[in-house]
């Protein structure tokens, strides 16, 4: 996703789904053989872990936060949970084949959905159909505006507002999204003033500004174009008319997605994403028929590490020398098992995601939900991951400034893991934010580890995701197949 909106500051191997709630039944290209290396892998990752044989490793920190001996003791246990075993494990093609059926959310569920809509009456231009990516300040990337098409879906499924007030809106977004200006003339500015709909730059509202696109937040974009074209006929030529307005060619090449930036005046055409989001967004791209093949492989750029006894998969590209960071996050994985049914990322990736966040939770009792978000205070967004740049547990900026006393337990995290996999522990991570996490105006993003008290930052994407997992739970399948999007066959290098 577009990472750096920074506002100014306003003052165990598979897991499997438990009870009544949905998850993808995945049937698994050479199941067999994947079970036995995951088994193996898992007892050998766990041994070498118990034993004390893990690597410690160096992380430079901004400031420790003033810790106090029990959060500076799991600083330690986090440090010294990797371990470099240095086995590598086959990538698998996961394809949803089963569903559980539709599910009525319950009275809690319900009340949270609610909370979650209130962030968009409150952050919704009627003018634009566009929306604030943070409450109040009048900002919008294509990331968030996806995010916000996706809350708006959400609240008519969910019956939170009428057929009318849906249709107004959705009308006003799609007729706004094929008509703004685009940078270049070509595809849309990775920043807008959701009010004016001036292209802008990061953290300011009036000065125009046309800074570049970002592929992975058209990705995103994408998908919700067809979910939307397809589910709603009235829109189906609305939602094509977007994607006509923007030189889509412009977004790949050589199979590999690429995004503008402007430095120095100078504009600078680069290759997009890693390992999670980058397979994510090709999806998306794929689906309206651009060729993302490269984009789309899960296996020749993958690697695993050990943190707390699981075998991690992270993108062993270079970051030293690309430049790009190869975080780990639970969110690509999220919407992935939500929107597509785990088609653009193997299932398994997403089980090992978050075991690792429970097995941290066993070792330290410090539940555990990370992903990216924006922060209440400096650095206002931070990569909150499960490993990045060789670094176990690091909370970092895009210039890799770690901020350990700043990791905090994400929202829409929390909740996306709960509906996609329903166990015990997902349900303490839902339960938590349900009772310590409700805002004036949607949820907070999340509650700090170190500080205890909430990151009060409120954002259009933490309340989207949450609206959009509760959807999910609701209609008992992936987002694209309860809309009826053709789908479409993924395709791995060779």
């Amino acid at each position: 996703m577009s990472s750096d909106f920074k506002p100014p500051p306003l003052g165990l191997s598979m897991l499997s789904a438990v009870g009544g709630v949905l998850t993808v039944v995945a049937a698994i290209t050479g199941l067999e053989n994947l079970s036995v290396d995951l088994h193996q892998t898992d007892v050998l990752l766990t041994n070498r872990f118990s034993l004390g044989e893990a690597t410690p490793t160096k992380i430079t920190t901004a400031k420790d936060g003033g810790m106090n001996p029990a959060e500076k003791l799991v600083a330690n246990l986090d440090a010294q949970s990797m371990s470099n075993s240095g086995t590598t494990l086959p990538s698998a093609e996961m394809v949803a084949k089963e569903y559980l059926g539709e599910s009525t959310l319950t009275p809690a569920e319900m009340s949270v959905a609610h909370q979650a809509w209130t962030y968009f009456q409150k952050n919704w231009q009627q003018k634009t159909g566009l929306v604030n990516s943070v409450s109040r300040f009048e900002s919008v990337t294509m990331w968030d505006q996806a995010a916000a098409i996706a809350a708006l879906v959400s609240a008519r499924e969910l019956d939170l507002v009428s057929a009318q007030e849906f249709q107004t809106k959705m009308s006003q977004t799609l007729k706004t999204l094929a008509t703004m200006p685009l940078y270049k003339g070509q595809l849309p500015n990775k920043v807008y003033n959701s009010k004016t709909l001036i292209p802008v730059s990061y953290g300011q509202l009036t000065k125009r500004e046309e800074i570049g696109w970002s592929a992975i937040d058209l990705g995103r974009m994408s998908i919700w174009l067809k979910i939307v074209g397809s589910k709603y006929p009235q829109f189906k030529n609305k939602t094509e008319a977007v994607w006509k307005h923007w030189q889509v060619a412009r977004l790949v090449k050589n199979g590999q997605m690429f995004g503008t930036a402007v430095s120095k005046g100078k504009e600078e055409y680069n290759q997009e994403g890693r390992l999670g989001y980058e397979n994510y967004a090709a999806y998306g791209l794929k689906l309206w028929g651009l060729d993302v093949h490269k984009a789309l492989d899960t296996k020749t750029n993958t690697a695993f590490i050990g943190i707390y006894g699981q075998g991690v998969p992270y993108d062993k590209r270079d970051f030293d020398n690309s430049g790009a960071n190869n975080y780990v996050l639970s969110e690509p994985y999220i919407l992935d098992g939500i929107e597509t049914g785990f088609q653009a990322l193997p299932k398994a990736y997403a089980d090992r995601v978050l075991a690792t966040q429970e097995a941290r939770y066993k070792a330290t009792n410090q539940l555990t939900a990370v992903t990216e978000d924006n922060l209440d205070r400096a650095p206002y967004f931070v990569y909150n991951s499960l490993f990045v740049n060789g670094k176990p547990w690091a909370n970092i900026t895009d210039k890799r400034q770690n901020h350990p006393e700043l990791r905090f337990l994400s929202a829409k995290a929390a909740i996306g893991w709960h509906v996609l996999y329903n166990t015990e522990y997902t349900q303490k991570i839902f339960s938590f934010v349900e009772t310590n996490l409700k805002a004036d105006g949607g949820w907070y993003n999340g509650y700090y580890e170190v500080l205890k008290e909430p990151n009060k930052a409120q954002t259009a994407n933490n309340n989207g995701v949450i609206l959009q997992s509760l959807l999910y739970k609701k209609v008992g399948k992936p987002l694209i197949i309860w809309a009826g999007v053709k789908p479409i066959k993924k395709t791995i290098d060779k």
